[in-house]
């Protein structure tokens, strides 16, 4: 086993354009966190069982990963980065790296582009989301504007675990962080119920004093969570959520990570513990 400090930030690529955004993401949290950069595409050779495998296939996929290289040495020159051609389905590619990861990094695959999308589509981003053995930052089309960092949290386990994670993610951004945190009602009055803003209060102070360089704004407010996240992520850097919330049976991702993964127009970092959730194929 890798020491902590040399294992890698992660980045599956393709030949779309959002790779390229999802390598500078990636080699910035290299930087950001230390570490090495690691650039993966993963590669289904279609041959002629009858002749000999050609090697232009390896060519294209050969020229992407040199491409990677040079956008994530542009992007952050201080940072070491290294990159891997695999045979085999992206997918299961991905989420073996994902065993031996600090952070995975991807494309959404164009999640965004149609909000009509069913949330239990099977598409790759979130097969991934749910399934790694590490936390996955899934990359928008374009690179995301100067903003703060926003979080969910429900008072589950999981959630202080996303919280934890984006106290640090703000403080090494070196921006704010929004915690939000969404109740039902008050059945008497249809209010925010009075204890609300005081449980939040208690659940962020430890992290506070942790982090005490980092400003942060709480929001404890009655609603929808995932209408009220999708609404600060309009002004967000990034979005971190757990992967999964106070109700774990329901799947493996939850429903207010599933809503980022299709409906935040910032990154979204799903979070998990590391290592120990990759379900090998």
């Amino acid at each position: 086993m890798s020491p902590p400090h040399e294992t890698p930030v992660v980045v599956g690529v393709d030949d779309s354009q959002l790779s390229m955004t999802a390598v500078r993401l990636a080699a910035r949290e290299a930087a950001l966190h230390s570490r090495p950069l690691r650039i993966v595409h993963a590669f289904n050779w279609v041959a002629d069982p009858s002749e000999p495998m050609p090697e232009e296939p390896r060519k294209p996929a050969e020229e992407l990963l040199d491409r990677s290289i040079r956008t994530a040495a542009e992007a952050q020159r201080q940072i070491t980065a290294t990159s891997a051609l695999i045979e085999g389905p992206v997918i299961t590619t991905l989420l073996r790296e994902s065993g031996s990861a600090a952070l995975l990094v991807i494309g959404d695959g164009g999640l965004t582009v149609n909000p009509d999308v069913p949330a239990d589509s099977d598409a790759t981003a979130v097969q991934i989301a749910a399934r790694a053995g590490c936390s996955v930052l899934v990359a928008r089309e374009t690179l995301p504007s100067t903003g703060p960092v926003v979080v969910g949290v429900d008072g589950s386990t999981s959630s202080l675990g996303a919280l934890d994670f984006a106290f640090d993610t703000a403080s090494r951004h070196a921006t704010d962080l929004v915690v939000v945190q969404v109740w039902d009602p008050d059945e008497t009055t249809g209010d925010l119920p009075a204890e609300a803003v005081g449980q939040l209060a208690e659940a962020v102070a430890p992290w506070q004093r942790k982090y005490p360089s980092v400003s942060v704004r709480q929001q404890a407010r009655i609603g929808d969570p995932e209408a009220a996240l999708t609404e600060e992520a309009s002004r967000a850097e990034v979005v971190v959520v757990s992967a999964r919330g106070d109700e774990p049976w329901r799947g493996m991702l939850g429903a207010v990570s599933q809503a980022m993964l299709y409906h935040s127009p910032a990154p979204v970092i799903v979070v998990r513990g590391s290592h120990g959730l990759y379900i090998q194929e």
